[in-house]
């Protein structure tokens, strides 16, 4: 792992008033770019070739003369041949003369490797980076372990397929799409047989990842993705705010819930299950009585990072969780670096940030402040890892 009193010494020899904002161009970077911008910040996103020209073209940023944005929001995007190509050291030592404090999101974990970001990525970022390894769910500490360590609900486990007696969930990597998920359901194992042997056969899932799937029991009720960020520079309000709520727009499921049941039951084999993949969010607010559960999750895990993973939780991170009939959470998903579906959020803001900062709070734009109030009170290395 990078040592804090090397990343003390690379912001040592930063312009701390001409900070520039950098991230991975996919995933959550309109959000990162778009926040960046309302508090001053100017913008680079690191694209792939092939994928550069929603950043370099339809939201490049367009300023007058004296610098004030009158359109887009991301001011130079650096186009790669790989996302991979921000772990050279040259192109490191480039954000470093440019001032680059760079924003983690999951396109950046999963394009790069966990140990290049943790020993061989030389430049600042903001937030945890000793907490970003626990997405991987083959690693021994994943985020259900400290999920258990922090007594936060999560859905049980099942070992063996054979032990099927409810409706699960089974959760592997998509064998064909890299980022994506071959996650199907089942209710026993003869369904988990049939629908694994379909799957196997039409390559969406490889018997590998099949063997080391995680079984766990399916929690009936709506999808709330809790977007917190925690503030370690606050010293006189809540360092736990929530910011808003999204949830998913998945395909195919939710294609097949528009169909009729009869007409699902008519489909050849390969289309009658479901795929998961995720191609949008939207925005949802919780009923009030269940608000103050949702921030003791945010409590607790902030609890569970400061204890295991020294400093802990810096800025966003997202709870995905379940409620079921009896209004209960369970987490079925951690983020801890800000999560995929705050885009919904950008320049509207999320409604409870707005409410709590009386003006539009994406994100995105939380991360600008909270970077801008660090920078200001030299307090970076607070935020910074």
């Amino acid at each position: 792992m990078i040592e804090r009193n090397e990343i003390a010494a690379i912001v040592e020899d930063y312009e701390r008033l001409k900070l520039r904002i950098g991230m991975t161009a996919s995933h959550s970077a309109l959000d990162i770019c778009d926040g960046a911008i309302e508090e001053g910040f100017s913008t680079v996103a690191y694209c792939q070739k092939g994928r550069e020209k929603t950043y370099s073209e339809y939201f490049k940023t367009q300023r007058t003369s004296s610098g004030r944005v009158r359109r887009g929001m991301v001011d130079k995007s650096i186009v790669l041949d790989s996302f991979n190509d921000v772990i050279n050291p040259d192109r490191q030592q480039k954000m470093r003369d440019r001032n680059v404090i760079y924003i983690p999101n999951r396109s950046f974990t999963s394009y790069s490797t966990i140990d290049d970001i943790e020993n061989n990525f030389h430049v600042p970022m903001f937030g945890s980076r000793n907490m970003l390894r626990m997405e991987e769910r083959t690693e021994e500490q994943d985020y259900y372990w400290i999920l258990d360590k922090a007594g936060l609900p999560y859905p049980e486990a099942i070992a063996n397929p054979e032990d099927i007696d409810c409706l699960v969930i089974v959760k592997l990597h998509h064998a064909q799409k890299k980022l994506e998920r071959g996650f199907f359901t089942c209710a026993s194992f003869e369904e988990y047989q049939q629908k694994s042997e379909v799957l196997l056969k039409d390559g969406v899932i490889d018997q590998a990842s099949l063997e080391g799937a995680r079984i766990e029991r399916y929690v009936i009720g709506p999808v709330f993705n809790l977007n917190f960020f925690y503030s370690p520079l606050e010293e006189e309000m809540p360092k736990l705010e929530l910011l808003g709520v999204d949830w998913r727009f998945e395909s195919s499921l939710d294609g097949h819930v528009r169909l009729p049941a009869p007409q699902q039951m008519t489909m050849p084999p390969n289309q009658q299950i479901p795929e998961m993949t995720v191609v949008g969010h939207n925005t949802a607010t919780i009923r009030e009585s269940l608000l103050e559960t949702a921030f003791e999750l945010g409590e607790k895990f902030i609890t569970a990072s400061k204890e295991h993973y020294d400093p802990g939780i810096i800025g966003p991170f997202c709870l995905q969780t379940c409620i079921d009939k009896d209004m209960k959470y369970y987490i079925y998903d951690v983020a801890p670096r800000l999560g995929g579906g705050t885009n919904v959020h950008m320049n509207s803001g999320h409604p409870y940030g707005n409410s709590t900062w009386r003006k539009p709070i994406s994100s995105g734009r939380r991360i600008a402040i909270e970077l801008r109030r660090a920078a200001e009170q030299d307090r970076l290395l607070e935020v910074l890892t």
